[in-house]
């Protein structure tokens, strides 16, 4: 017999998902270490995107806010990193 999960089981499966990538997304905005945690809501976003084709996600809004959170953040701090790392090595060449 295979371990089949339960409608129940996937419900709670799909809301703690869409939590997962709300405070993943919230945690994309930290200074230059965000950029790996914006992934990971990302992530969550699309694993929870997956199993709203089956069943209703009352924490959708959750789910929407952590991806919006998550693609400026992402955005922002890749730009902010490469600025930083570019710099830090134009400077280590011309020295």
């Amino acid at each position: 017999m295979k371990n089949v999960p339960t409608i129940a089981a996937t419900k709670l499966m799909l809301m703690k998902q869409s939590i997962r990538c709300l405070v993943f997304g919230l945690l994309g905005w930290l200074p230059l270490i965000g950029v790996p945690f914006a992934l990971a809501a990302l992530w969550s976003s699309y694993r929870a995107r997956r199993l709203e084709r089956e069943f209703w996600n009352p924490a959708k809004p959750h789910r929407v806010i952590g991806l919006v959170s998550a693609a400026f953040g992402a955005l922002i701090w890749s730009v902010v990193d490469t600025i930083l790392i570019y710099h830090a090595c134009n400077r280590y060449v011309n020295s």
